[in-house]
This record gives C-alpha cells, sequence and structure tokens, in this order.
C-alpha cells in the first residue's frame, strides 16, 4: 500500500461507523454502508474521490485543474477526484472526506463531527 493510500485509510476510518470495502478492485469507504470516498488508482494516478457539495466541484475544479477533476461516473452527480500523488495537502483532504461523510453519513453520526 502507498503511503497516500495509508493516510487516507487513517483519516476515512477515524470517522464515527467508518468501514472499509474492496469494491470494483479498490477500497472503498462508507457509513452505513453508503460510500463516502473511494481511492483510485485505475488511471495511472492516485486519487480520492468523494462527494461535495453543489457547485463545489466547479470551484475546485477550476481553482486548481492539476489537483481537482470530475471523475468518471460519478462526477455527473458532483462528486470531486483529487490527485494523492502530487504532495497534496492532508488537511485539505481530511477536510473533503469529512464533508463528504458529512453529506453521507446519517444526521445523528454526522453531528459528531464538530
Amino acid at each position: 500500500m502507498s503511503d497516500a493510500a495509508g493516510r487516507l485509510r487513517a483519516i476515512c476510518l477515524a470517522l464515527p461507523e467508518a468501514e472499509e470495502r474492496e469494491t470494483w478492485g479498490a477500497p472503498t469507504y462508507r457509513v452505513r454502508d453508503r460510500i463516502f470516498a473511494m481511492l483510485r488508482t485505475g488511471d495511472g494516478r492516485i486519487s480520492l474521490w468523494c462527494k461535495a457539495p453543489p457547485g463545489a466541484q466547479e470551484i475546485l475544479v477550476g481553482a486548481d485543474p492539476e489537483l481537482f477533476f470530475r471523475p468518471p461516473y460519478v462526477g455527473p452527480k458532483g462528486w470531486i477526484g483529487m490527485r494523492l500523488d502530487r504532495g497534496p495537502d492532508w488537511q485539505e483532504v481530511a477536510a473533503l472526506v469529512r464533508r463528504s461523510y458529512g453529506l453521507t453519513a446519517p444526521r445523528r453520526l454526522a453531528g459528531r463531527l464538530s
């Protein structure tokens, strides 16, 4: 496992009731069986795919298209892709994962993120 994959795993599994499950040949991170983050490597780059609030995808991709992208399959639903193979700001990665978790988890669990 790469360092980026290990760091992403630690961020995701620190969230309430989060669990890891391999799906489509890669780790997915879930809360109550709903995916909030995925590690993707199929296109030759290591990246995080996660949910984003409405409008965030356009803002992030517009601000830094070298770092952020619209992932296939889930991009049309507003998910964001972030490259992890270029020395990302891990606080930013954690913030994106926490936001995605908050959009996915039941309110009671999401409320524990304060």
